[in-house]
């Protein structure tokens, strides 16, 4: 891939994107450029579809690959937790296991368990068990501190 980057003094910024295939690496490029929308794209069984990043109730990484959850889908992501998290740098997403991250804004209950754990519910009225290793810091988190 050839990339032109030209500083300019005058006038507005601009990208131009010129691609033959709609790759998984251009697709990352296209997200990062549109972040002002706050979209992901992703693969269902009806095709690409995107999702808002604040609609993402968690999401999992399961045989590596990453899936992201919303109250009504589940959508097939590129990358990996780790990436996502760092491409995303936003302070709403936890890591609260070694296979799941979940979105904090969208946790409608908590309730400790035994062993140091914590029981997310989320607004899905699904249960996301923060592990014991992660535990801390989230507790950390609630009290405004990360």
């Amino acid at each position: 891939m050839r990339v032109d980057i030209q500083r300019i003094t005058e006038g507005e910024d601009s990208v131009t994107l010129r691609y033959k295939a709609l790759t998984p690496e251009i697709k990352r490029i296209i997200g990062i450029l549109e972040r002002t929308q706050d979209k992901l794209w992703g693969k269902t069984e009806q095709g690409e579809v995107s999702i808002g990043i604040h609609d993402i109730l968690y999401l999992e990484s399961v045989d590596d690959k990453l899936f992201a959850y919303t109250r009504d889908k589940a959508v097939r992501i590129e990358g990996s937790l780790s990436s996502f998290i760092t491409d995303i740098g936003d302070e709403s997403f936890f890591r609260c296991s070694k296979s799941m991250i979940i979105n904090v804004n969208r946790v409608k209950a908590l309730k400790s368990l035994s062993s140091n754990r914590i029981d997310a519910t989320m607004e899905s009225d699904e249960h996301i068990i923060i592990s014991r290793r992660y535990a801390v810091e989230f507790r950390r988190l609630l009290k405004g501190g990360r």
